[in-house]
């Protein structure tokens, strides 16, 4: 008798065990993200299209042809204008930015989205950021570009096609459900040594460091070191 209630019992635990999992899984399938984040992702094209008014449409790469006999195209910056930029590294679509404010003839300042991260996620607006002309002609055909986690100009100089013009005065506004770049301290650069023959002298810093590990009153070599560091401060 003990022995078949315990085997009834065991398939009543078993059945439990299922029907929870039938339930369980549904949960397991959402996509937690869309449960959590409601933060929209911006793509850089609807954002140049709502900037500019430019009613153009399909991958930032393709802007520059689909322009052709519809939008003025040059390489002289001007407001509401969209510099489109040509594939290039990782970049694989393009990329395509709305001119706020020219700076001079070198500096503009532009709005564009889904270029930063921030917290390991991409698709933000960044409003009024700097890109310089690094092209040797003054033509625009090569840019450097404000990158937010450094808090400087990027590194790398990208190519492009120009710029496209829009009918028209542009509307030059953001969509209400676009989320702006949080602002974000620049991130420490270090230091770079370029002459491997030059004195790097210790700092107070290193002196602290070396207390710690050796303690305060070291004897031998770790005098002799002690030493050294008071000599070169």
């Amino acid at each position: 008798m003990g022995n078949g209630i315990l085997e009834r019992r065991k398939v009543l635990l078993g059945m439990g065990a299922v029907a929870l999992g039938g339930f369980a899984a549904p949960a397991v399938a959402l996509p937690m993200d869309d449960a959590i984040n409601t933060d929209p992702y911006w793509q850089c094209v609807p954002i140049a299209r709502t900037m500019s008014g430019i009613q153009i449409y399909g991958d930032a790469h393709t802007w520059w042809d689909q322009a052709e006999g519809r939008y003025r195209k040059g390489t002289e910056p001007k407001k509401g204008a969209v510099l489109n930029f040509m594939p290039h590294g990782g970049m694989k679509l393009g990329h395509v930015a709305a001119v706020t404010k020219i700076i001079d003839d070198r500096t503009i300042l532009v709005t564009h989205s889904n270029w930063s991260p921030y917290g390991g996620r991409r698709g933000y607006v960044e409003k009024n950021v700097r890109v310089i002309d690094v092209s040797e002609d003054n033509d625009w055909s090569r840019v450097r570009v404000w990158f937010s986690p450094i808090g400087d100009m990027g590194g790398t100089e990208w190519p492009t096609f120009g710029f496209i013009y829009p009918n028209g005065r542009p509307p030059m506004a953001l969509p209400e459900t676009a989320m702006e770049l949080p602002k974000q301290p620049p991130q420490p650069r270090m230091a770079v040594r370029e002459d491997p023959e030059e004195d790097i002298r210790p700092t107070g810093r290193m002196v602290d460091i070396r207390k710690a590990l050796f303690g305060p009153s070291p004897t031998g070599r770790l005098a002799y070191l002690d030493r050294t560091l008071k000599r070169l401060k």
